[in-house]
Order: C-alpha cells, then structure tokens, then sequence
C-alpha cells in the first residue's frame, strides 16, 4: 500500500471513530432561560480533525439532568422562575459534506443540523410573566411544568481544516437561525428564537502507532436578540479538552472537560434579572466503539459529565450518544495496468 493509501486509510479510521462536532444548543440554565448555544461535552475525542473528502452522518442525542435551587431566579420564556429543575433530551442530525475544494491550503467542508427533542422543565414557582396568575391585580408564585416535544433552530457550519504528520487543526464558523417552533410564555422551548454566530478553532494531535489522541477547541459565541421577549444574551467563551486512548482499532477510551463562561452581560427590557453571567465547568470520561454494517464501519461513542464549577446556572449531568458513519467517500484511483507486448 502507498504511503498516501496508508494516510488515507487512516484518516478515514480516525474520522469515523469522531464523527464530527459542531455547535449545538438547548436548555442549560444560563444566559435567557438558561439556552446557551454551545452544549458542554459536545467536543471531544479529533475535535481538531476534519475526515478527507466525503459525504458523513453523525446523530447526537443529549441528555441533561440538573436543577438551579435556593430561590434563585432566571428567565425561561418571559417568565421569572424560581427552583428550576430541568430534565432534556435533544437530538441533532447532523449531515457533513467533506468538498474537494482547498482554501487556504486546507479542506473545506459544510455542515447542516436540525436539532428536535422534549425538554421537561418545572418550576416552583412562576413570579412574573405570561403564565403568572393575576390576583387583585398582584402577581402570586404559582408551580409549573412544560414538556412539548418541539423543533429547536438549525444550525449551518463552515469549516477548513489542515493536517501536517500526526497534528491535525481546524477553524470553523457557525451560525444557528431563529426558525425553531419557539413559543412565547413557554417553559419547554428547544429553539432560542435569536441569531447566534460561534466561532472556534480546534487542534488535535493523533498518534496511530500508539492510539493516544490529544484534543482541544475553543470558541467565542455571539448573541443577537431574542424579539419575542427584548432580551438579548451576553456573549461567550468555551473550551474543551480530551485525552483518548485506542486500547484496540475498535474500542478508545478516555477524559473530557469543557468549561463555558458569560463574557459580557444580559441586556434588554427582558433581562429583569440583571446580567446574570454565567459559568460552569464539567468533567467527565467517554468511551467509543466502531462495528462494520455490511461494508459500512459505524462508530458509537457515549460521554458523561458532572458540572462542577456552576454560577448562574443549572447544575447536573450531562449525557452523549453519538453515532457517525460515511455515507459516501469518492474511491482511490485504480493504479494503471502495465500490459506487456509480445514481437
């Protein structure tokens, strides 16, 4: 095998045991209703790689767990809410097209996501808003809980990315469009009913003789505003990092950590709860798996993560189930025939 089939090979490996992230969003209690852009966890394992030419698929489920107790308050759908406990799971379809266009000496590609899934999300108690109950013209707190399986905003994503021996980088640019069935009043919304535009660089470095895999990106997130509710949400910073090991060509195992922070306030005639800048930090461990379907190799991967370091949000669990697979990868030129001639 030549040296570029050999490279070739293992890129494609290396591609399906990542699958691809981009950025993704939904309910976390930070910024307005807690719904930051940017999902911790979602990065890990590659983040830095983009796969050679080809057509990809990844679906990403997430699932979280967590509660923002003590009285505290935040804003969810135009509501002033306390005691939130907020139970999600999301889904986001991914497609990846890997072209055969060079910019600036590396691969570019483009990504759409439609993201849909049921956040269940309960409060103690409602002190200002749509679902607040009037008496004698004084607001009362009054509980209440949503759980509508709804469609949250898609996301489109540019990336380049460049490879040099066993480092391998890439910068790429997202944007997540208001066009979700975001309600008004509504606890259980998925989409953010706001422009978003994330930016971010990722490097990895992948050794294949020794199957160790070191990654980070980082990113800055820019909110527009919400017009439903006049609140516009600060912007952002995040960072991930993971430490992988392939124990065989199948199975990796591993570390991941990722931490957001609020740069900048909230703002708006929404924002009744002041700029509630937010953080949090999360750790946690992933593990992945590559099987063949028929000629197709299909990766799984599954990452879990406590929040450790919260401010302003929620804190609790996440969860990942990530599945990645090609669906169309151009195939390597046949080396021409040598066709001896007898005289």
């Amino acid at each position: 095998m030549s040296t570029q089939k050999r490279r070739n090979s293992v890129l494609r490996h290396v591609a399906l045991a990542a699958g691809v992230s981009v950025g993704l969003s939904t309910a976390a209690m930070a910024a307005e209703g807690g719904a930051s852009f940017y999902l911790p966890g979602i990065n890990g394992p590659m983040a830095g790689f983009l796969p050679p030419e080809g057509v990809y698929f990844d679906n990403s489920t997430y699932f979280y767990d967590g509660s923002l107790r003590g009285g505290r308050q935040t804003l969810i759908g135009g509501n002033v809410a306390i005691d939130v406990k907020a139970d999600i799971w999301a889904n986001f379809a991914t497609g990846i097209w890997v072209t055969p266009l060079e910019v600036l000496g590396g691969n570019f590609a483009v990504s759409a996501t439609l993201p849909f899934g049921q956040p269940t999300v309960s409060a103690g108690g409602i002190l200002n808003g749509p679902l607040i109950n009037q008496v004698v013209g004084r607001p009362i707190a009054v509980s209440a809980r949503d759980s509508i399986l709804n469609i949250g905003d898609p996301v489109f994503t540019s990336m380049i990315g460049w490879h040099s021996g066993n480092w391998h980088w890439k910068v790429a640019a997202a944007v997540s469009i208001p066009a979700g069935a975001y309600q008004p009043g509504q606890l259980s919304n998925l989409a953010l009913n706001r422009w978003v535009g994330d930016f971010s660089a990722g490097l990895t470095y992948f050794d294949p003789s020794t199957g160790w895999d070191l990654s980070t990106v980082a990113g800055f997130t820019v909110n527009g505003m919400n017009p439903a509710t006049d609140y516009r949400t600060g912007n952002e910073f995040h960072i991930d990092g993971a430490i992988t090991k392939n124990l065989t060509k199948e199975l990796s195992v591993g570390a991941i950590v990722s931490h957001y922070q609020q740069l900048t306030g909230d703002s708006g005639s929404g924002a009744r709860v002041g700029s509630f800048k937010g953080r949090t930090t999360a750790v946690g461990g992933t593990i992945s798996y590559t099987f063949p379907l028929g000629q197709v190799p299909v990766t799984t991967r599954v990452k879990v993560l406590r929040e450790v370091d919260v401010v302003n949000r929620a804190r609790g669990t996440i969860g990942w189930l990530q599945i990645s697979l090609p669906l169309w990868v151009p195939q390597a030129p046949k080396a021409p025939q040598v066709v001896s001639a007898r005289y």
